[in-house]
């Protein structure tokens, strides 16, 4: 599996593409940035981050897109950039039917170094190793994104049996009901008659 994990923020949209190799070994095909100009306007902003995150899904055709679910309480307007830029990237990968993921902060430290507290130095330390990184990725917007696609690698799996198990037991319940409708209306069908 190849995901490209995606840091969203509007100055610096930190992104990593990973795939899984060999012997469930992971590999790192690229990290970086995409940046858009603080000068310029929010719309020529989205566009700039829309064509790089595009250009980037070009070169490395994942099979995901693991973003970072945004949220905070603070800074509004800061919230509203990055979300503004989760879906440009979104719709990026929905255009060409490539599988979007969210994944929140806390579950992306968890899943990287045992802790949803971890800082951007346990993150980026432990993103390093997993990765067989010489030098660690820089900005942090970088770091992250390929910690994102980690969690996904990692999560997937369990994620899609969850789902399977949910489905098949809505099935059942779905059967279970219709047994019961079933026997109801057999019960009744003799009137009530017992012996």
């Amino acid at each position: 599996m190849r995901v490209l994990g995606v840091d969203p923020g509007l100055t610096r949209c930190g992104i990593g593409v990973i795939e899984e190799g060999h012997r469930r070994g992971v590999n790192c095909l690229g990290v970086g940035v995409v940046r858009s100009p603080v000068e310029d306007e929010l719309p020529q902003r989205l566009m700039t981050i829309s064509d790089g995150v595009e250009e980037w899904i070009r070169a490395h055709e994942p099979d995901v897109v693991a973003i970072e679910r945004v949220f905070s309480q603070q800074n509004v307007r800061s919230v509203m950039g990055t979300a503004q830029v989760s879906g440009v990237v979104a719709l990026a990968a929905a255009r060409r039917d490539i599988q979007v993921a969210f994944h929140t902060p806390s579950s992306v430290k968890a899943a990287i170094s045992g802790s949803g507290r971890a800082d951007k130095r346990q993150v980026t330390s432990m993103v390093s190793k997993v990765l067989g990184l010489s030098t660690p990725p820089k900005p942090a917007d970088a770091a992250d994104a390929l910690a994102l696609a980690l969690c996904h690698l990692w999560r997937a799996p369990m994620t899609g049996r969850l789902a399977e198990a949910e489905q098949r037991a809505a099935e059942l319940a779905r059967n279970h009901q219709q047994r019961l409708r079933r026997a109801a209306r057999d019960s009744s069908g003799t009137g009530g008659q017992q012996r």
